[in-house]
């Protein structure tokens, strides 16, 4: 049967806090998942598909994607507790015509999230950038019902997600803004920034719990300082600041006689030059060193697998005490040709484990060595929350082992890639421990508003 939906004029002089809903009697249940109403407010959050309850509607079209323009579904109500509260995750892009789904290369992972918080009695929506509208109280995006992803109207969420992978779109000013104006409505927003190189050994430098683990590190600002630190370690690298996927990354080392190379990484492997002097390689490179900012760092002697270096991308999240660990943990190893070990640039990964015993490393170290790089990820990763004023809910931290053994920290990703950090023991159908997680936190945001 058809609901009464109040007018606009009703809605509009009303303003809902974060996860508002308007309350209506409860839909039955079906053991079918694609039949399923949406877990929320009141039990669960009651949908409305043109007027019409989503779990009286048998006639829409089944879609692989989303459902068309003509069937829309909002959902409104009375406060949702904190303890089933609505989840809307932000990212870049929808692909209607992508035959990997709705979101493209993300779409299992967005499946997971919403089999997850259904789950554990919350509710996620799907939304971008187009879906938000200064000054409104409202976000269109997606929601999973019967099978397929259907558009929705929702309220502003109590907690966002910001899975935003562009740089740029969450600098722009639609997006700043709307993160204030959910604050002000009392949301939670994580993973609300990117992170640069320069900010994170930055904000790390003093802190007494990470400082064991950096490499000497500076933002890059003349030849002078290229001079003093390849005077002081035989292997220097130069990483944009703003790069990610091993992009524009220059390596120099040393090779004696005054003579230095400089190696770039490419798709197809990596170009090399060697110049006579560091000067000349310095005006060689100076139109690229130009165009961006750079940061300077030590280079290491990394530990290798048949002769390619190996690296570990730890995955550190915050469970449902607010408090970090880690989720998991993966090597990483360089494609032939390579010194970066993205799989963007032919990476391949292993277990810990089975990559550290591969290495030259004492046999007997190996389980120390393990330790310490899970130690020093949620090490990281309380250092960036404690000096970095934004808030955090997952963070992948990149790590590597020196050949005596030491661990050190690499980078750190606020968006980290959800293929880099999957476990490779994770079966098709299942969900992951991450996206568990990321729900767990959720509420425990949620709880605290």
């Amino acid at each position: 049967m058809a609901r009464l939906v109040p007018s606009r004029q009703a809605r509009q002089a009303s303003a809902h806090p974060a996860g508002l809903v308007r309350g209506t009697e409860r839909p039955s249940r079906s053991k079918n998942r694609s039949d399923r109403a949406c877990p929320g407010s009141q039990g669960d959050l009651p949908l409305e598909v043109n007027g019409a309850s989503a779990a009286d509607s048998t006639s829409q079209p089944a879609l692989s994607g989303a459902e068309d323009d003509t069937a829309t579904a909002t959902i409104r109500g009375t406060k949702a507790p904190k303890t089933n509260p609505l989840i809307g995750v932000l990212i870049k892009n929808v692909y209607p015509d992508s035959s990997k789904g709705l979101f493209g290369a993300i779409t299992a992972f967005c499946q997971e999230l919403d089999e997850a918080s259904r789950q554990q009695n919350a509710r996620v929506f799907i939304f971008t950038v187009e879906g938000i509208t200064s000054g409104s109280s409202q976000v269109s995006g997606w929601h999973y019902s019967e099978g397929s992803w259907k558009r929705g109207t929702f309220p502003i969420p109590s907690v966002i997600y910001n899975r935003l992978t562009s740089r740029v779109l969450e600098a722009r000013p639609k997006v700043q803004q709307f993160f204030r104006e959910a604050k002000s409505h009392g949301a939670k927003v994580f993973n609300e920034k990117y992170l640069n190189k320069t900010e994170v050994f930055q904000a790390l430098k003093n802190d007494e719990a990470c400082k064991s683990f950096l490499p000497e590190s500076h933002p890059f600002k003349n030849y002078a300082m290229l001079q003093t630190m390849c005077g002081k370690y035989p292997v220097v690298f130069l990483k944009p600041v703003l790069g990610s996927l091993g992009k524009g990354i220059l390596r120099i080392t040393d090779l004696g006689d005054k003579t230095y190379s400089c190696e770039i990484p490419t798709v197809n492997g990596t170009n090399r030059r060697v110049y006579r002097s560091l000067s000349k390689l310095f005006s060689a490179q100076l139109g690229k060193l130009k165009t961006s900012r750079y940061q300077i760092q030590q280079g290491l002697t990394l530990i290798h697998v048949g002769g390619r270096p190996v690296d570990f991308r730890a995955l550190v999240q915050k469970d449902q005490k607010g408090e970090w660990a880690v989720t998991s943990v993966v090597a990483r190893i360089a494609g032939a040709n390579h010194f970066v070990s993205n799989l963007a640039r032919g990476g391949s990964l292993g277990t810990v484990k089975e990559t550290l015993a591969r290495t030259s490393l004492p046999a007997a170290d190996l389980k120390k060595i393990s330790e310490q790089i899970r130690k020093a990820a949620v090490a990281v990763a309380a250092g960036i929350q404690t000096n970095i004023p934004s808030l955090f809910g997952e963070l992948g931290v990149d790590l590597a082992v020196d050949t005596s053994g030491r661990v050190w920290l690499l980078e750190v990703n606020s968006k980290p890639s959800k293929n880099d950090n999957t476990p490779l023991d994770s079966s098709e159908g299942k969900i992951r421990p991450s996206v568990r997680r990321v729900i767990r936190y959720s509420k425990y945001l949620a709880a605290q508003t």
